[in-house]
C-alpha cells in the first residue's frame, strides 16, 4: 500500500515539528524515519497514523484521501516503544483483542492468532502473561497483535528503544525477515543509524522538521546530500581551512570545512607527496579494529580507524609521528556541528 504525504506541516505553539514535508512511501517497502531527538519523525509517524492531524497538507493511503480519517478506518497496525500490551490478558489474548473488537469468528481468530504465534516465534507462550516475558518477547507480542488484523500499513515508533543493545541487534534481523514474510508497508522511527541502515529499504534523514535526505542506505552513506547526513550517518571528521590537510589533499582553501570518515583517513610512518604530518596522541583498541587520534601541527585532531592486521603493519606508539592523506574527503559549506 503506497503512502504519499503531501506538503504536510504541524505546529505546536511557536514549534515547527513538521515543516513542509513530501513523500512518497512504496508499496510493501520498509522505510525508516531517522533523525535526533526533535527532528519531527515521530510526529510525522502520527500523523500518517492518525495519531495528530496536521495544520497544513494531505496525506494518501493507496487511492483514498487519509488526512482526516480516524485512526480506525486507516487500516493501519501501530506498535509502541513500549509495548503497550494488556497486562491483565495472556499472550494469546493480545494477539486476539484487535479481532474480538471486530468480532470475527472464534475459530477464524484461533487460527489467526496461532499463526501468527508461530509468524514470531512464540509458539509454547501464549499462555504467559507479558510479565512472564523478556522485553524482547513483548515487543514481538505487540508486533503479532498489529497484524493480527491484517493491516495495509505497518508503523513502528522506535520499536526496540527500550530493549538492550543485543536484544535490539536480534530484533533487527528477526524485524527484517518479518517483513520479507508478511511484506506490509511498513515505516518506522528511530535515532539509531546503524538501525536504520541494516534493517530498511529507504531511509529518510530528518532534520529540524524537514527532510535532508531520501535514499538507500549505501546511497545515505556514501553520497551524502547535506553536511548534516554526513555527520549524522556514522561517525565523522570536521576539518577547517587551516589545515594542511586541504591544500595536500586538493581542496581550495576557500572551502570552510571537509568533512572525512575514520577509515577513510590512511595513516603511514614514511612521508611521501602529498601528505600532512601529526602526531598520534591515542590509540583506542575496540578488538577488530583500532582507533588512533591524531593531533595535526595546527591542533586539530584527526580520528582515524585502522583493521587490526594493518595496525600491526605500523606498529604505532603514542607520541609517535605519522604522515596522513584523505580518501573520499567532501566539502561542504560552513555548518555548525550540534
Amino acid at each position: 500500500m503506497t503512502i504519499i504525504v503531501d506538503h504536510i506541516s504541524r505546529q505546536f505553539g511557536s514549534f515547527k515539528a513538521v515543516d513542509e514535508v513530501s513523500l512518497e512511501i512504496k508499496t510493501g517497502s520498509l522505510v525508516a524515519l531517522l533523525g535526533p531527538s526533535g527532528s519531527g519523525k515521530s510526529t510525522l509517524l502520527r500523523l500518517i497514523a492518525g495519531l495528530e492531524k496536521p495544520d497544513r497538507g494531505k496525506i494518501w493511503i493507496g487511492d483514498e484521501d487519509a488526512t482526516y480519517k480516524s485512526v480506525q478506518k486507516r487500516g493501519i497496525g501501530f506498535v509502541f516503544q513500549h509495548y503497550a500490551l494488556f497486562k491483565h490478558l495472556t499472550v494469546r489474548q493480545n494477539i486476539a483483542f484487535g479481532l474480538n473488537i471486530r468480532q470475527v469468528l472464534k475459530p477464524r481468530t484461533k487460527a489467526r492468532v496461532e499463526e501468527l504465534l508461530q509468524l514470531v516465534q512464540m509458539q509454547g507462550l501464549g499462555d504467559r502473561y507479558p510479565s512472564q516475558l523478556s522485553g524482547g518477547q513483548r515487543q514481538r507480542v505487540a508486533l503479532a497483535r498489529a497484524l493480527a488484523v491484517e493491516p495495509r500499513v505497518l508503523l513502528l515508533d522506535e520499536p526496540f528503544g527500550a530493549l538492550d543493545a543485543k536484544v535490539r541487534k536480534d530484533l533487527r534481523a528477526w524485524l527484517r525477515h518479518l517483513h520479507n514474510e508478511v511484506n506490509v508497508t511498513t515505516v518506522f522511527v528511530t535515532h539509531d543509524q546503524e538501525e536504520a541502515m541494516e534493517v530498511s529499504d529507504e531511509i529518510v534523514v530528518m532534520n529540524k522538521g524537514k527532510i535532508e535526505q531520501i535514499g538507500k542506505p549505501a546511497e545515505i552513506y556514501d553520497q551524502p546530500a547535506t553536511p548534516f547526513v554526513m555527520s549524522f550517518i556514522g561517525p565523522v571528521n570536521v576539518l577547517h581551512g587551516s589545515s594542511h590537510l586541504f591544500h595536500n589533499n586538493g581542496f581550495d582553501r576557500a572551502n570552510p570545512q571537509i568533512f572525512v570518515r575514520p577509515h577513510d583517513v590512511v595513516v603511514a610512518t614514511q612521508a611521501s607527496e602529498p601528505s600532512t604530518s601529526a602526531k598520534v596522541s591515542r590509540l583506542i583498541n575496540l578488538g577488530w579494529e583500532v582507533q588512533a587520534e591524531l593531533t595535526l601541527d595546527d591542533g586539530q585532531v584527526v580520528n582515524a580507524v585502522l583493521p587490526r592486521e594493518h595496525f600491526n603493519e605500523l606498529d604505532l606508539k603514542s607520541q609517535q609521528q605519522v604522515y596522513l592523506k584523505l580518501k573520499d574527503a567532501k566539502a561542504f559549506p560552513v555548518y555548525a556541528m550540534s
